[in-house]
């Protein structure tokens, strides 16, 4: 009788060269293609020109360095091209040269020295509402100019052909001593010199004539005529004269230019730092409230720019003080 030993089946030991031998040679298969892919992975990672580590794709996506677009902050400025000025449209009330500042000395060199040191210089003109050159439409009426004093302070007198100007164009006593061509339609004329201010109802362009002088142009029963007037620079035998107002002295004064053959833009008196230009009152006199150069020298501009320096004089009020010049004609 078989042994049970013997009925069962056992199952062999496993013997190394049966175990390994099924499977060497897939095995060295694997091996040999990942040592392949690990070449060539190196070689794909170490190839020239990859040093930055960055495939082309990449790069191309990027751009080169150098084509960059540089961003708003990173891009060179470009200066702007300035805007040009635009010359002003010359125009009857602007000029391009500056009239010059109180404190500054009038540009140009002196051209005439009068007997008692005042001196003649040319600055930029200084024209108001009445200027050279310019015809103005209005009208002319009639008024007993009496004795021929006024608002601009000029006292008696024996001229009888004087006028008052309208409100607007006597501008704070600037047409004070000014000469006025006046004319009809019919051509007849008359030159009159303003002396007063005619107020309202008085309209721009109105002139308020001596009884006089409008019977040159009229009979004084039209009452109220149409004219043209102008500006005039005329031949005078008067020289210019300072005179004080009543009350004046060394702590306030006031001054007062007479006999000017233009209109008088500017009064200045000389001060440790320069000219100072003193306000102009509606009735003629231009005033210094601290008495700041009062007795000192005195510079005088009419609207054509042209300066008449006159030398210290004493402050002596209500006292007319000749200065022996005068303003050129034009």
């Amino acid at each position: 009788m078989t042994s049970s030993s013997h009925r069962r089946r056992t199952r062999p030991k496993p013997d190394r060269d049966f175990e390994w031998r099924p499977v060497r040679g897939p095995l060295l298969a694997v091996a040999a293609v990942a040592a392949v892919a690990l070449v060539v992975t190196l070689v794909l990672a170490f190839r020239p020109g990859d040093a930055a580590g960055a495939t082309g794709q990449d790069r191309a996506a990027s751009g080169p360095a150098s084509e960059a677009v540089p961003s708003a902050a990173a891009a060179p400025k470009r200066p702007s091209p300035k805007p040009s000025t635009p010359s002003p449209t010359p125009t009857a009330s602007r000029r391009t040269t500056a009239s010059p500042k109180p404190s500054e000395t009038a540009s140009g060199t002196p051209s005439h020295a009068a007997a008692n040191g005042a001196t003649r210089t040319t600055a930029a003109p200084a024209a108001g509402r009445i200027r050279p050159g310019t015809a103005y439409q209005g009208v002319a009426t009639s008024y007993d100019a009496g004795n021929g004093d006024g608002a601009c302070s000029y006292g008696p007198t024996s001229d009888v052909l004087t006028a008052a100007m309208n409100t607007a164009d006597y501008e704070t006593a600037k047409a004070c001593g000014a000469y006025v061509s006046v004319r009809t339609a019919s051509g007849t004329s008359v030159t009159v010199r303003i002396t007063n201010e005619c107020p309202a109802p008085c309209a721009a362009g109105q002139l308020d004539l001596s009884h006089q002088a409008f019977a040159r142009l009229a009979p004084l029963s039209a009452g109220r005529i149409a004219i043209t007037w102008s500006l005039l620079s005329p031949a005078v035998s008067d020289t210019v004269s300072i005179r004080y107002k009543t009350g004046s002295s060394q702590y306030w004064c006031g001054i007062q230019a007479i006999g000017h053959r233009n209109p008088l833009a500017r009064l200045e008196v000389r001060t440790g730092g320069g000219w100072l230009a003193l306000t102009r009152t509606g009735y003629n006199y231009f005033l210094s409230e601290q008495g700041t150069g009062c007795g000192g020298e005195i510079r005088l501009t009419d609207i054509y720019g042209e300066q008449l320096t006159v030398p210290a004089l004493s402050v002596r009020p209500d006292v007319i003080q000749h200065t022996g010049v005068q303003f050129s004609r034009h």
